[in-house]
């Protein structure tokens, strides 16, 4: 895998962490979650983002559970953990996932 692409990975599960901390349940469909990565990492199918968000299950900074959304069909519904609260906001570091920037 090139620099480039670990890269576009660290910046989307950064992105998926951060956008999941501004929800008022700390929970995101997959499907809304694809539409904020394309802004970030544009062309990537939805599989990319499905597997970045299964890393981000198996390192614990957040849960997935499948489901079955009217008019949508399967998507993964994931929610923010203790584990990425704690990235997003500065306290501790997941490696393979970049670190937010500093406050201006």
């Amino acid at each position: 895998m090139s620099d480039y692409d670990k890269r576009c990975q660290a910046d989307a599960r950064l992105a998926i962490l951060a956008e999941l901390a501004q929800q008022s349940d700390a929970t995101l469909n997959s499907r809304n979650l694809a539409v904020m990565i394309e802004a970030i990492v544009p062309r990537r199918p939805h599989e990319w983002v499905e597997a970045q968000l299964v890393w981000l299950d198996q390192v614990d900074a957040i849960n997935i559970k499948r489901s079955e959304l009217a008019g949508l069909g399967p998507v993964t519904i994931a929610t923010l953990t203790r584990t990425g609260r704690n990235h997003v906001e500065r306290r501790a570091f997941i490696p393979g996932v970049s670190t937010p920037a500093d406050e201006e």
